[in-house]
């Protein structure tokens, strides 16, 4: 019963990521669920670690990411073309690319410019998506994102 019920949160997890219409990321040389594309101007984020598709005991779990083509700078530097921060959005659709980005469990700011964060996850297969944002935390228009899922098994 445990191992059709992971193969069902799997499939799942591949189905809500495939159904991602505005992706950005390079992929980042891991096997991505939906199909990657770079940014017209070869510009973008990615989910450099952990891969897609890993599987993590319950408790935290670092994401790290890269852009290529933005910088990556502190919140307080203000909007900067080019320029600014990363979010998590955890197992929830993007937000509205016009307004700022909500702060609550499903939408981790990452506005001290730091390219990693560590993040409490329960057992379940969840979808990360990285979302670069300006100083202001609105999100670039084409959104500059990168999307994952991981597996996390319960501890014992």
């Amino acid at each position: 019963m445990k191992i059709f019920a992971r193969i069902f949160m799997v499939g799942m997890a591949v189905f809500l990521i495939g159904c991602e219409t505005t992706h950005h990321g390079s992929g980042g040389g891991s096997t991505k669920a939906s199909s990657s594309s770079s940014h017209s101007s070869g510009t973008g984020v990615t989910i450099v670690s952990p891969a897609t598709a890993s599987s993590h005991k319950a408790g935290p779990v670092t994401f790290c990411m890269e852009t290529s083509g933005y910088t990556v700078e502190p919140a307080k530097n203000g909007i900067n073309a080019g320029k600014g921060h990363h979010h998590l959005i955890i197992d929830t659709a993007l937000p509205n690319l016009g307004s700022s980005i909500p702060k609550d469990a499903q939408h981790v700011h990452m506005g001290d410019g730091s390219k990693c964060k560590t993040i409490q996850l329960g057992a379940g297969v969840h979808t990360i998506r990285a979302l670069f944002a300006q100083g202001n935390h609105v999100p670039y228009n084409p959104a500059v994102t990168d999307s994952i899922f991981i597996y996390v098994t319960h501890s014992n």
